[in-house]
């Protein structure tokens, strides 16, 4: 099975803070980097740390940063597919305070005028029994194309709708969803995990999952539900957890791992991630994702 990252890529600029701003005031950073993010190429990266076949399909301006993101990910992602666009590449502005929580601001041209259907061979690549994982990065109308169109083609279609569209998005199509608490409250109203979750399946959704950040996660599917705890640990920085979760659930699925165990390990590699600074930066390695499928095989015995 090969999983079809469909998403964005940009290029990630952090600031380390005390305190994030108040309007209006200026405050010196205690550190800042830069390195390549967007949840498509962080969650792709998540998958193929995994040991998933990834395919990553995301657009790029033709620049400089164009250039140094496609060498980054190369690296890692061995079958990368960006489409090259006369648009600047984006950009995300991160700013971190010192209990590890963020505020995220994007420049989006490329990921607002992607569409990989009419732009890709997608739908001549992917396969029936593949799995298609997607974000809510790219267009409302463009996501929920792409999902109809794998849905129909016998693909397993994962979506992580974040940040949430403004339109109303059909969930339909869509095998898994992914869902913080905040979005889950936005889709349904409902302001507890399992109430959204029983009212995201009544929409058409197989599979719900809901992060609840320090709290783990809840997943409800046709025949059970499993309430899933976080390890206790320090947070140095929050930015890219879901990505992380997303991403290696995704990948373990593709390797038939039993939902159950793959969001188990899914949350203990988010956990990992939170207690380091960088987003793809501090993904769990495949050694260290090893380490954790060795600690729960070995719990379950």
């Amino acid at each position: 099975m090969t999983i079809h990252v469909v998403g964005n890529v940009c290029v990630d600029t952090s600031f380390r803070l005390e305190r994030l701003p108040m309007p209006g005031e200026t405050l010196n950073a205690a550190a800042a980097g830069e390195g390549v993010g967007g949840k498509g190429a962080n969650q792709a990266v998540a998958a193929t740390r995994a040991g998933a076949s990834v395919t990553l399909w995301a657009p790029v301006g033709r620049d400089a940063a164009g250039d140094g993101m496609e060498s980054v990910l190369s690296a890692e992602i061995s079958e990368l597919r960006l489409s090259r666009l006369d648009l600047p590449s984006d950009r995300s502005v991160i700013l971190i305070d010192r209990h590890g929580e963020n505020v995220i601001v994007t420049a989006a041209a490329c990921a607002e005028a992607f569409d990989p259907l009419a732009m890709c061979p997608l739908a001549s690549t992917w396969c029936a029994g593949d799995m298609l994982l997607m974000q809510g990065n790219l267009g409302a109308d463009v996501t929920a194309q792409c999902l109809k169109a794998a849905h129909a083609a016998g693909l397993f279609t994962v979506l992580n709708p974040s940040p949430l569209p403004a339109e109303e998005l059909d969930l339909a199509a869509v095998s898994l969803l992914i869902v913080n608490r905040p979005e889950a409250e936005a889709f349904t109203g409902e302001t507890h995990a399992d109430r959204a979750a029983d009212r995201l399946r009544a929409m058409g959704v197989a599979t719900v999952i809901v992060t609840l950040g320090s709290e783990g996660a809840f997943v409800l599917d046709a025949s059970s539900w499993l309430q899933i705890p976080a390890e206790k640990r320090e947070a140095v920085d929050t930015s890219g957890a879901g990505d992380c979760f997303a991403g290696t659930l995704a990948g373990l699925l593709a390797q038939c791992v039993p939902l159950p165990d793959a969001a188990r390990l899914a949350t203990r590699a988010a956990g990992l991630a939170v207690g380091r600074a960088g987003t793809r930066a501090s993904f769990p390695t495949r050694a260290e994702l090893a380490v954790l499928t060795k600690t729960l095989k070995l719990e379950n015995m």
